[in-house]
């Protein structure tokens, strides 16, 4: 059995999974990431006293333009998810200051048009392309065979 973790010593983030009526589920090519399959959801730090669901709101907005108006909150993750950096992502992230990150996760439904999801509307610009739901497709009939 694990030891209970210092909540103090990992940063506080949400992850969240966005899915289309049409069961597609949203995936973003990071910007400044290198390399063809560097593909995630959206998922950010929880400012200061704010709830992780207030944070999965405005990360939605923040990173992907998604109003809140447009989602829907299906499930929230019941606890805190822990996971530590590799020592050099330990040092370059967060300066030591953190062991990791503990996550919660949201899955919402997206209420609105394609044309609702918004790459550029934040200053610091989080995904720079979509996968699109004929790759999404493939790696979904790809997957389902393991």
């Amino acid at each position: 059995m694990n030891a209970p973790r210092d909540p103090k010593h990992y940063r506080p983030n949400v992850g969240l999974a966005l899915f289309h009526r049409e069961g597609l589920v949203f995936l973003g090519k990071r910007a400044g990431a290198e390399g063809p399959y560097q593909w995630q959801m959206p998922q950010d730090g929880v400012d200061r006293g704010e709830s992780a669901a207030e944070a999965a709101f405005r990360e939605l907005e923040e990173e992907i333009g998604v109003k809140p108006a447009h989602a829907e909150l299906l499930e929230e993750t019941a606890d805190w998810l822990y996971y530590d950096f590799p020592m050099d992502v330990r040092k370059k992230l967060s300066r030591g200051r953190y062991r990791g990150q503990r996550q919660k996760w949201f899955a919402f439904r997206f209420k609105g048009r394609d044309s609702d999801i918004r790459l550029d509307t934040h200053t610091n610009v989080a995904f720079t392309s979509v996968v699109s739901s004929k790759t999404l497709a493939i790696l979904g009939s790809t997957l389902s065979q393991f």
